[in-house]
């Protein structure tokens, strides 16, 4: 699970402490411990291509944001059937997906309204008031509600679940901010953004950053290379690819297909158990979309990345 966290209650202060929505990132189910992140560390996230319609120059490492590459490699696997024209099956020992694999520190995520819910509840397990308030609380009044253990959200239920809380504590959120905001006006204070390096020429000539969100779908984030007061490179991860990524080099599969495992089905032909899980993650399809035309070159890309 993995959050960047949001809304701050003071003003471009993106210090986790100061974060409404919670920062951290569990693994391997483990609820006893909540992993720091950050974003500019060129050690935590990567994305890697293996099983991914892309190409890089040693395709068995993964590349941080910051160094990021898209280069289009849309090739079918020998044990593939059919042709580019008419996929009938994908080999999935190959290239099957448009969406590269981010890894966090050599991890698969899931981001989203879930993934906000299990560390705002451990955290507020751990003693944050706040997060025992606003995310612990809501969850076990659901576990109650439902009769089931904390292992059940993880699942299609917890997700569908989570998302619902969110509703209600987002409502809750914007009247709170908006009381403030009013406040602050009729207090004079109109300032709408911080404007000290507003003007291009007072920018470095060379720097990189980072954006981020936590977008209704989970993390989103955003990183940029400026050389020569010019942009060099520019790459998105958004919480589809997250979700819905490939196989990475060590062959780790994405939360799509970790969701989907042992998935029981009424009638194979009609899997409608398959369609209402991938459905909780809320997935966005144009994110990985590209029409190709017949001799192969891309005609439309509707991609997760520049």
């Amino acid at each position: 699970m993995l959050s960047y966290g949001d809304v701050p209650r003071r003003a471009n202060d993106y210090s986790a402490e100061m974060l409404d929505m919670p920062r951290g990132a569990i693994i391997d189910g483990d609820l006893s411990k909540v992993h720091e992140v950050n974003l500019m560390d060129r050690d935590q996230i990567h994305e890697f291509v293996t099983h991914s319609w892309f190409r890089y120059a040693d395709e068995s490492k993964g590349l941080h944001p910051f160094e990021g590459v898209t280069d289009i490699n849309f090739a079918l696997g020998p044990n593939s059937k059919g042709s580019k024209t008419n996929i009938e099956a994908l080999d999935e020992d190959a290239k099957y997906s448009y969406l590269k694999a981010p890894r966090w520190r050599g991890h698969a995520m899931e981001v989203g309204p879930l993934a906000r819910y299990v560390i705002g509840y451990v955290l507020g397990a751990q003693g944050n008031k706040q997060y025992e308030e606003e995310f612990k609380k809501p969850v076990d009044a659901v576990l109650k509600h439902l009769d089931v253990p904390v292992a059940a959200l993880f699942s299609t239920l917890g997700r569908i679940a989570a998302r619902g809380l969110e509703c209600e504590w987002t409502a809750i959120k914007l009247k709170e901010y908006l009381q403030r905001l009013i406040t602050n006006i009729k207090n004079g204070d109109t300032a709408t953004a911080n404007t000290r390096m507003w003007g291009p020429e007072t920018w470095p000539k060379s720097a990189s950053g980072c954006s981020f969100v936590e977008a209704p779908r989970g993390a989103l984030g955003h990183w940029l290379t400026v050389e020569n007061g010019k942009i060099a490179n520019y790459q998105c991860v958004v919480p589809t690819t997250w979700n819905a990524s490939p196989r990475d080099a060590a062959g780790n599969i994405g939360a799509y297909e970790a969701s989907l495992l042992g998935t029981p089905m009424a009638d194979p032909e009609q899997p409608l158990e398959i369609l209402r899980t991938i459905h909780s993650f809320d997935p966005c399809l144009a994110c990985a979309s590209h029409v190709i035309t017949p001799d192969g070159r891309t005609a439309a890309v509707a991609t997760t990345r520049t």
